[in-house]
């Protein structure tokens, strides 16, 4: 399901109302929970969340023009996703949040490599999400990223 949208607002205002509270307390979250450095904007037709060119100026490997990406959510047909690179790119993290998930949700975890699926988006674990969104610095991203990701 894309969405054409130009701003996280023009998105928001087309997903369906049962899923409208639900994205925008995700939103919230993410904003929320942001280290500097890191922009909103849109982003592969998603809401992103990446490192401008202003702080990162070689940009994303794949093309430079875009900025390095790290976190998107979307509303798509049968759930809302949660693309978070760290997760992807960082053992550790993903370790850490596989053993933190059972702790907040009693549904199994919905995952691929970077992508968290959420079916009932009034059951995601927020403050989980939070605390994922927090613990990756904008440096510590870049670093990550020059050093396992961009080949």
């Amino acid at each position: 399901m894309r969405i054409e949208a130009n701003t996280p607002e023009e998105y928001i205002e087309q997903i369906p109302e049962e899923r409208k509270a639900a994205f925008n307390k995700l939103r919230q979250t993410v904003l929320d929970n942001l280290p500097e450095g890191f922009e909103e904007g849109m982003n592969y037709g998603m809401i992103g969340y990446y490192i401008p060119h202003s702080v990162y100026p070689k940009g994303y490997h794949v093309d430079p023009k875009l900025p390095l990406p790290f976190l998107n959510i979307a509303n798509q047909k049968n759930f809302v996703g949660f693309y978070h690179m760290g997760i992807y790119a960082n053992p550790e993290l993903l370790e850490w949040f596989k053993t933190e998930y059972p702790n907040h949700m009693k549904t199994k975890l919905d995952m691929g490599k970077s992508c968290i699926r959420f079916k009932k988006p009034d059951q995601m674990p927020f403050e989980l999400l939070g605390e994922l969104i927090k613990r990756m610095s904008a440096k510590e991203w870049i670093d990550i990223y020059e050093t396992h990701v961009k080949r």
